[in-house]
């Protein structure tokens, strides 16, 4: 696929590279407008859809009702705080033996995995604990 940015994809994947919290389509507007683009939020929603296509960003669908987005695209898992939401990556690598387990399971070839887990996050815990 050859790489088309255009002035707002390249916007779009700006915010998403700058950021450490895996944002929404709306948290990327909402920075966008904030550096003073007006973009329209269907121009965002097909950058996303581009980026992702183009293999640029991932995007993350983690049971939430909106999905997140990711610039970091090599292989790694997240961890969801269940109290605020916060996401957080996890770069270990899953044990051959859970990915070797789950083909005989299911008879299929797997290729890829990926793994949500989800808990409290410290900031939450120590809120509880007050």
């Amino acid at each position: 696929m050859k790489l088309n940015l255009t002035t707002q994809r390249k916007a779009v994947l700006e915010i998403l590279q700058q950021a450490h919290d895996h944002p929404t389509a709306a948290d990327v507007m909402d920075r966008l407008r904030a550096q003073g683009h007006l973009f329209a939020y269907g121009t965002v929603y097909n950058s996303l859809r581009y980026l992702t296509e183009a293999g640029l960003v991932k995007e993350l669908k983690l049971g939430e009702t909106a999905s997140r987005y990711d610039a970091r695209t090599e292989d790694h898992h997240h961890i969801v705080c269940v109290r605020c939401g916060r996401v957080d990556e996890v770069t270990m690598e899953l044990p051959a033996e859970w990915l070797a387990r789950a083909a005989q399971e299911t008879h299929y070839q797997v290729h890829h995995a990926s793994v949500v887990l989800e808990g409290v996050c410290e900031e939450c815990s120590v809120q509880n604990d007050k």
